[in-house]
């Protein structure tokens, strides 16, 4: 029986890409869906079993990270391998934390992708070449990410930060989440306040040096 992959990423030529790989290495795995941002992701992870999915860091309405942490929470037995532009340590801290068990970045050999994809549906944790080293710095024991994580911004706080960096209006957010528009201005008054930032500008600098939005 073929494994079922689940690729989600907001550009379809990477989702072409990946794909292809899979269709020339991946003898037993099947693509069963393409997905192009984060909260349809959870939204079908919630009906729908999948062996593996394949999550781009950066994604709209909700990014990778976020989405896999929802993910896992609603199954701790997914299996989720985060696809990323960046290979950075924070980045790569921040999706294991959030429950993924592998990371690979978009010019990672065809090779590399398969591997991650068998490894972590036999329930091992697979990291690229590019990231292997964190591993052996033992990034989860340091303090960086519990300092970025202090913030005490909600799940919903955060989706309502990325919406806004990526330039959505309040009356678009509150529309998107099925709010009233003053729930959307508690919110980002919330945001603000925990912050300590006062300014959109300043929000959008700060979702996008956390990870929480992608320019």
């Amino acid at each position: 029986m073929k494994k079922k992959i689940v690729l989600a990423d907001d550009h379809a030529i990477v989702r072409n890409g990946v794909r292809a790989v899979l269709e020339n290495l991946g003898k037993d795995m099947e693509i069963v869906a393409e997905i192009s941002n984060g909260k349809d992701l959870v939204e079908y992870a919630q009906k729908h079993k999948a062996d593996v999915y394949v999550v781009d860091i950066s994604m709209p309405l909700l990014n990778g990270i976020e989405a896999t942490e929802r993910i896992v929470k609603h199954d701790p037995q997914a299996k989720v391998v985060i696809l990323s532009m960046y290979d950075d340590r924070v980045s790569v801290e921040k999706s294991l934390k959030a429950g993924a068990k592998g990371f690979i970045v978009k010019v990672s050999t065809a090779d590399e992708i398969v591997d991650a994809i068998e490894e972590v549906a036999a329930g091992r944790f697979y990291l690229c070449s590019k990231v292997s080293k964190y591993i052996v710095q033992g990034f989860l024991g340091k303090t960086s990410s519990r300092k970025r994580d202090a913030t005490g911004l909600t799940p919903k706080e955060k989706e309502v930060l990325q919406l806004i960096a990526e330039g959505y209006s309040s009356k678009q957010i509150a529309k998107s989440f099925n709010l009233s528009l003053n729930t959307i201005h508690v919110h980002r008054n919330n945001i603000m306040k925990k912050l300590g930032i006062h300014k959109q500008a300043e929000l959008v600098r700060y979702a996008i040096k956390e990870g929480i939005a992608q320019l």
